[in-house]
């Protein structure tokens, strides 16, 4: 694999919040980012049935059309007693017509783990980052944090389902860590560390 270290990457988003939250993870290898956005590029349909397929599409979309390396990333909340869902769902589950409404989602999500009877609530967050090469090289990282949900919901920081989303050893909800502990832990986080580990190093 090669190393990506001081080289030209394309972020496969035209979304600004993430792409500096993908900058501000890679700061330390000198990476130069570019986004969708900054060549007139096309976001492809999420048509596949698991995150590790929406990251590897988007990937390979963008690396064709642009002849660059690409790295994009699929991620959800996975709720045990809800079979898994909302899973790749998790943001249309806070869509309106007139954009996100995530205290909506986080209700609905209540609503139905009430409705099957959930005590444990059990759940995770799963985060992948797709990397694929000009050449046809491809390479996934996963990365994950357990925990359980909780209502009502806790605390301000944080954005999505954080506010009910209490991870495993943890006191404080996602949304009640400030964001250098919330970093530390987070399913983002830990897919950038074996992102970083497989290609920086």
């Amino acid at each position: 694999m090669h190393s990506l270290s001081g080289a030209e990457l394309l972020v496969a988003t035209g979304n600004a919040g993430k792409l500096d939250e993908f900058a501000s993870f890679l700061r330390p290898f000198r990476t130069r980012l570019r986004s969708l956005s900054d060549l007139h590029l096309p976001e492809p349909e999420e048509t596949e049935c698991t995150f590790t397929g929406n990251a590897l599409l988007k990937a390979r979309s963008a690396a064709r059309l642009s002849g660059l390396v690409t790295l994009a990333d699929d991620s959800g909340l996975v709720v045990d007693d809800l079979g898994g869902a909302p899973g790749i769902y998790t943001a249309d589950w806070a869509e309106t017509g007139k954009g996100r409404d995530f205290t909506r989602a986080m209700q609905r999500t209540n609503a139905l783990l009430q409705a099957v009877g959930s005590e444990g609530r059990v759940a995770h967050f799963v985060c992948v980052l797709a990397v694929v090469w000009p050449t046809g090289e491809e390479a996934v990282f996963e990365g994950r944090v357990s925990g359980r949900l909780v209502w009502p919901m806790r605390g301000a920081l944080g954005h999505g389902y954080d506010p009910i989303f209490q991870p495993d050893g943890e006191a404080m909800t996602l949304a009640e860590m400030d964001i250098s502990h919330k970093n530390q832990i987070s399913h983002r986080s830990r897919a950038f560390a074996a992102f970083a580990q497989g290609c920086f190093t």
